[in-house]
């Protein structure tokens, strides 16, 4: 086995843990979304609803939509991350065959098969973390919204509101910000 064709194949196995590790990510992120969609009360809050502090219909709406907002880009992330680890699995099956020498494979099933431009993989993973980035934003702004509405809006100063937020606000964009860079790093080699 020569060295390029080691490399390659290391190569590929990274591509294929990275989009494991994305598929991954998002399905426990999609779950939780489903469960948070389905057992949310917007009724029941920690505020008196006569009160300045309690959140409004339009709280309520932006909770079910950046919901479903996040839902839809932790799905969009995950199919097309699967979408590329199908399309490097199906090539690894036409390349091993060629090796092999198997005689009317690539001719039967496989005559379908395009090897992967490596660019194209980059491209598409990227696309795929940009959807998780976007998942990941959506439901920071839905946990907001639920905060304001089980403790009060952020405007009425409640420091229970402002400790619930504010982690939630530093910590969660600080990952991101980590997250992205070391994306364009892997992006760029």
């Amino acid at each position: 086995m020569s060295a390029v064709s080691r490399r390659r194949i290391t190569t590929t196995s990274i591509h294929i843990m990275a989009l494991d590790g994305i598929v991954n990510v998002n399905s426990l992120f999609t779950l939780a979304l489903f469960l948070g969609i389905t057992s949310t009360n917007t009724y029941s809050t920690l505020v008196d609803a006569g009160t300045a502090c309690a959140a409004g219909p339009s709280v309520a709406e932006g909770l079910i939509t950046y919901h479903v907002y996040s839902f839809s880009s932790f799905l969009f992330s995950s199919l097309i991350a699967l979408a590329l680890k199908q399309a490097i699995n199906t090539s690894k099956g036409v390349e091993e065959a060629d090796a092999l020498g198997v005689v009317g494979v690539r001719n039967d099933a496989l005559s379908f098969v395009v090897k992967v431009d490596i660019l194209a993989l980059r491209l598409g993973i990227l696309v795929s973390a940009i959807g998780s980035v976007f998942g990941c934003g959506f439901l920071v702004m839905a946990l907001v919204n639920l905060v304001q509405i089980k403790l009060g809006t952020l405007a009425c100063g409640s420091h229970y509101t402002y400790a619930a937020v504010g982690p939630l606000l530093f910590l969660v964009p600080l990952a991101l910000i980590i997250y992205i860079v070391l994306v364009l790093y892997a992006f760029s080699r």
